[in-house]
């Protein structure tokens, strides 16, 4: 990549960033973008995921935490370097409540990702306190309006850890 594509990505990456923290993108993100997403990965048998352009994506497939039925959801997801581990954030885009697939985590943590086209079985984990606060940190070096989501809601956002089973 030349310099000058360089930084047109970094600039279109820092303006996605400067959008993604308003509240109107809260409002309507959630609505469309998992919606669009599912239908491409459908579409195109795990090839593609819209998001994954931006930031690093997997889609989640757990149970639900009432019904039990399967519940799938494309995510952001941050893989930790040299493990077969990913951390999700379970920001909401900065909305009041957490996303349902946090409590389908909670209920039952053995899962099934598709990680660029394939499934990896894996379980989920709750983080807490210093490993969660060592997590948090990453996110926000990762994608810094994490931040801003935090700062308008009353609640803390959860972090779970993704472990290949």
């Amino acid at each position: 990549m030349t310099n000058g594509n360089a930084r047109k990505e970094a600039r279109a990456v820092r303006l996605v960033q400067k959008v993604s923290s308003t509240r109107g993108f809260a409002k309507v993100a959630p609505h469309l973008l998992p919606a669009l997403d599912r239908t491409v990965h459908r579409l195109t048998r795990g090839r593609v995921l819209l998001s994954a352009r931006m930031l690093p994506g997997l889609v989640l497939t757990a149970r639900g935490a009432r019904s039990g039925l399967p519940r799938t959801t494309p995510l952001a997801c941050l893989r930790e370097p040299g493990t077969d581990t990913w951390l999700l954030v379970g920001s909401n885009f900065g909305r009041d409540h957490h996303p349902a697939w946090t409590a389908n985590l909670i209920a039952h943590p053995d899962v099934e990702i598709n990680w660029r086209g394939r499934d990896v079985p894996v379980r989920a984990r709750l983080l807490e306190g210093e490993e969660r606060g060592r997590a948090w940190e990453g996110a926000l070096a990762f994608w810094p309006p994490y931040a801003a989501y935090q700062a308008r809601i009353g609640r803390e956002i959860r972090l779970f850890r993704l472990t290949r089973r």
